[in-house]
C-alpha cells in the first residue's frame, strides 16, 4: 500500500532532518499509520506486514524523541487502533483497550527492563519479576461480566469505543456464560479470538467443496467470523478465546499478573500453558528463544513474546504513556522474505497533490498471504538514492520487469528490500517519473525547501482545485469514516458523482452533498433512474445525507482536510475553543503572528508551530472560507462537550507544568490533570490559570509572573486535587 501523500523526507536519516522536515514527516507517518490501522481493525484486510507497519511507528516514535515539542496530538504513539465500523453498534471500554510498544531484538528487551527499574527508581539488583507469554496473532476482544453474567462484548475498537459482538461471543465455547461466586461483581475479562490452523483446513475444504471462495489466513478469518451480523455464521466457525488480561474489576482477586491468570483459568477461561515467570531479563530471552523455537509445531498463529511487570502494585505505579503501557512491550519475530517479480509501477495523486509511485507485484504466497502490491514511497527511493543522495540497495534502481526481494512479518509484504540484477530483463529501462500530473496535466514539481535550499523528495501537482484526483481525494477524507461518515456515500460513489453535471446530481465541494436531494427534486434525470441506484437506495442516501446535518465539532473539522490535523489534532482543537465560531475566529485573528490568537494556539499541548501555521493558512484562503461558509448553511457543528470530572478543583482550567517534578514525569502529570478536567497548555499565555513549577523552572515561570499568573509548586498541585488522585 502506498503512503498517504508520500513525503520528501520519507528515506531521510532522523538524526539529520530539520525542525521542518521532521514536523513534516510526523504528519505523513500519522497519516499513514492511520489509514494502515483502519486496514487492519475496521476491515480485517491488512496492506503491510508487521515489520513495514513496526518500521513506520519505529520511525515515529525516533523523530519524537528527537523532537518532543513536534508530538502531535494524532500521533500514533497517542493511538490504539482504528475506530470502529458501523455495522455493529458501540461499546465505550470502561478502561481503554491499549496496545503495546515493541521490541525487536535482545538489546530492546534489556532497556525496557532498564527503563522500568529507572522509572521505579530499583537498583540493578533489586528483584523485578516479569511474565512472559506467546503473542497471539487474532482479534482482540473485551468481556464484561456484571454479577457472575456475562453481558456485553466488545472489539478493541480505536481503544476506546469498541464494536459490540456480544450475541456473537456467546457461540464461542472457550467464552463461559458465567463466572463462579467468588468472582467480584464488576469483571472484565480480555483476550484474543483466534482460529487454530487445523479448523482453517477444515473450513477452506468445506468452502472448496460447497463452490465457495476460500480464505486468506486464520487472523483475517477469526475476525471476519467474530464481526458477522449473524451470529448463526459466527457459530459455524470453529473460534477459540485465550484469556490473558482484564480491565475494569470491582475488586482485584489476586496482586500479580501470573496470578491473576491462573485465576481467569480457574474461573473457567482458557489460558495460554507457555506463560511463563522470569527473574531476569537472561530468563526472558531465553523463554523468548524457546517459543520461538516451538512456533511452528503451535496450531494457531503467534507473532512474538510478550513480557509484563509481574507485581500489579508495581504495574499502577509505572502507569500508561500515550497508547501503551509501560509495564509491558511485546518482543516480535523477525520478518519472512520473499521473491516476485515487479510488473509495473503506478502513479497515485494524494489529495495534497503528491505523486506517489506503487509497485504491483506479480501475486505471491508467503505464509499463506497473497501479496499483490508495495509501496515505492518517491522518485529517488525508485533510483536507489536516499534523502540526501546517498545510495540505497548498493545504488540499484528498480524497473519494470524487475525480480525484486520482497518482506513481511505478519499477514502482508509491503516492502521491496533488493533487486536481483541478474534476472533483470534485456531491454528494462529506468521508470521515467512523470512530470505533469496524470490525472490533471498540470505541472507536477519537486519543491525547494526556503529554510534548507534543499529540493523536495516528493514530486507533487501544481493543479490544486482544479485536479481532479486531489478534488475527489478531499471529498473521499470529507466523507470518511472518522469525518462525516454519510452511510452509502463512499469512495466509490463521491468519484461518480464528483463526474456527473451539477444540474444532474454532481458534487464539486462538500455542501454540495447537502444540496443532493433539493437538486435531485427538480432534475430531468434522476438519481433514482440511474444505473446502481434505486428509489430505496436513493432515499436512503438522502436519508443518510440529511442525518449528518448535525455532527460533532471534532469531527467537522477533520472532515476539512486541513493538512497536518488528524481526529486526535481536531479533538484538541474542539475541547479547546468549544465551538466552531469560535475556531474560525481565533484562526482569522491567529494570522498576525505576533497577537494573543496566534500565541494562544501555539500554546496548546500539542499544537506545535508547523500545525498551528497550516490551520491557519488554511482560513487564510478566500476559496477554504467560502466553501466552509457555504457547508455552514447545511450543516450544524455541535460544541464540544466538556470532560467531566465531578468534584474536581481545576475542571475546566487550563495549567502548565514547567521544571522538574520529582513525583510523577511529564506524561504522568499531564494525564492527571486531564483525567480530572483540566486543559494542558505548554506555554503561558493571559489564559492560562494555573502554573505547577518544579526545580529548574524558567522562562514559563518568569511569564506566569508577568502575567500575573498563580504559581504552586509539585507539592501544592497534590495538595490542591488531592492525595487520593495521586
Amino acid at each position: 500500500m502506498a503512503g498517504i501523500d508520500g513525503s520528501e523526507t520519507a528515506d531521510k536519516a532522523v538524526d539529520i532532518l530539520t525542525e521542518t522536515e521532521a514536523a513534516a514527516e510526523l504528519a505523513r507517518l500519522a497519516a499513514e499509520i492511520a489509514a494502515h490501522d483502519r486496514r487492519y481493525y475496521q476491515d480485517d484486510a491488512p496492506a503491510v506486514s508487521d515489520a513495514d507497519y513496526d518500521a513506520l511507528r519505529q520511525r515515529n516514535a525516533a523523530i519524537e524523541a528527537r523532537f518532543p515539542a513536534l508530538i502531535r496530538e494524532d500521533s500514533p504513539s497517542k493511538r490504539v487502533g482504528a475506530t470502529p465500523a458501523g455495522t455493529f453498534s458501540k461499546v465505550t471500554h470502561a478502561a481503554p483497550m491499549l496496545s503495546l510498544d515493541n521490541a525487536f531484538d535482545d538489546d530492546d528487551v534489556a532497556e525496557f527492563a532498564a527503563r522500568v527499574r529507572r522509572f521505579l527508581k530499583l537498583d540493578p539488583d533489586s528483584p523485578l519479576a516479569m511474565t512472559a507469554e506467546p503473542k497471539i496473532d487474532g482479534l482482540s476482544l473485551s468481556l464484561r461480566y456484571e454479577s457472575g453474567r456475562l453481558v456485553t462484548a466488545a472489539t478493541r475498537g480505536d481503544g476506546t469505543v469498541g464494536e459490540n459482538v456480544t450475541a456473537n461471543a456467546r457461540t464461542i465455547g472457550d467464552i463461559p456464560e458465567t463466572l463462579p461466586d467468588d468472582a467480584p461483581e464488576i469483571v472484565e475479562v480480555r483476550g484474543e479470538v483466534y482460529m487454530t490452523h487445523a479448523a482453517f483446513a477444515e473450513l477452506n475444504a468445506r468452502q472448496e467443496a460447497e463452490g465457495k471462495q476460500t480464505y486468506v489466513n486464520p487472523r483475517n478469518t477469526a475476525a471476519g467470523s467474530l464481526r458477522q451480523l449473524d451470529p448463526a455464521v459466527t457459530a459455524a466457525r470453529p473460534l477459540k478465546f485465550f484469556a490473558y488480561a482484564w480491565g475494569e474489576m470491582s475488586a482485584m482477586p489476586e496482586m500479580t499478573q501470573f496470578a491473576m491468570v491462573e485465576r481467569l483459568a480457574a474461573w473457567g477461561f482458557k489460558t495460554n500453558p507457555q506463560l511463563r515467570r522470569c527473574l531476569s531479563v537472561a530468563e526472558m530471552i531465553d523463554t523468548y528463544r524457546e517459543i520461538e523455537a516451538g512456533r511452528a509445531g503451535l496450531d494457531y498463529d503467534i507473532d512474538g513474546v510478550v513480557y509484563k511487570v509481574d507485581d500489579l502494585g508495581l504495574q499502577r505505579r509505572l502507569g500508561f504513556v500515550a497508547r501503551s503501557p509501560r509495564w509491558a512491550i511485546a518482543h516480535k519475530f523477525p520478518a519472512e522474505k520473499a521473491t516476485t517479480v515487479l510488473e509495473s509501477i503506478d502513479i497515485q495523486v494524494g489529495r495534497t497533490g503528491a505523486l506517489t509511485p506503487v509497485a504491483r507485484l506479480t501475486p505471491v504466497t508467503v505464509g499463506g498471504v497473497v501479496v499483490t502490491n508495495a509501496t515505492l514511497h518517491n522518485e529517488d527511493y525508485i533510483r536507489g538514492i536516499g534523502a540526501d543522495g546517498e545510495e540505497i540497495r548498493g545504488g540499484k534502481d528498480i524497473r519494470e520487469g524487475d525480480t525484486v526481494t520482497i518482506q513481511r512479518a505478519g499477514d502482508v509484504i509491503p516492502q521491496i528490500l533488493d533487486v536481483d540484477l541478474d534476472k533483470r530483463p534485456q531491454g528494462a529501462v529506468p521508470f521515467d517519473f512523470p512530470t505533469v500530473c496524470p490525472a490533471c496535466e498540470s505541472h507536477a514539481v519537486r519543491e525547494v525547501n526556503d529554510k534548507t535550499g534543499k529540493v523536495d523528495a516528493v514530486r507533487r501537482c501544481t493543479g490544486g482545485l482544479i485536479c481532479p484526483a486531489q478534488a475527489v481525494e478531499r471529498l473521499k477524507h470529507f466523507v470518511s469514516r472518522d469525518a462525516f461518515d454519510i452511510e452509502g456515500l463512499g469512495a466509490r460513489q463521491v468519484a461518480a458523482f464528483r463526474e456527473l453535471p451539477m444540474d444532474e446530481g454532481g458534487i464539486r465541494q462538500p455542501a454540495d452533498i447537502f444540496t443532493l436531494a433539493a437538486r435531485d427534486a427538480v432534475s430531468l434525470k434522476k438519481l433514482k433512474d440511474r444505473e446502481g441506484w434505486g428509489e430505496r437506495s436513493a432515499e436512503n442516501l438522502f436519508a443518510a445525507i440529511d442525518a449528518r446535518r448535525e455532527i460533532a465539532l471534532n469531527r467537522f473539522i477533520y472532515a476539512l482536510g486541513i493538512r497536518h490535523v488528524g481526529e486526535t489534532t481536531a479533538k484538541i482543537l474542539a475541547r479547546h475553543y468549544g465551538d466552531f465560531a469560535s475556531f474560525a475566529a481565533a484562526m482569522g485573528a491567529a494570522g498576525d503572528r505576533n497577537g494573543e490568537a496566534w500565541a494562544d494556539l501555539n500554546a496548546i499541548d500539542g499544537i506545535g508551530a508547523v500545525v498551528a501555521a497550516a490551520i491557519v493558512e488554511f482560513f487564510a484562503e478566500d476559496h477554504n472560507r467560502e466553501a466552509v461558509a457555504a457547508l455552514l448553511a447545511e450543516v450544524a457543528p455541535q460544541a464540544a462537550e466538556t470532560v467531566a470530572a465531578d468534584g474536581s478543583p481545576v475542571a475546566g482550567k487550563t495549567v502548565v507544568f514547567t521544571g522538574s517534578l520529582e513525583r510523577m514525569t511529564r506524561d504522568e502529570a499531564k494525564a492527571m490533570a486531564e483525567r480530572l478536567g483540566a486543559k494542558v497548555a505548554g506555554s503561558v499565555s493571559k489564559r492560562t490559570d494555573l502554573v505547577i513549577a518544579g526545580p529548574g523552572a524558567g522562562s514559563k515561570l518568569k511569564k506566569a509572573g508577568e502575567l500575573g499568573v498563580e504559581v504552586i509548586d509539585e507539592a501544592g498541585w497534590f495538595d490542591l486535587v488531592g492525595a487520593g488522585q495521586a
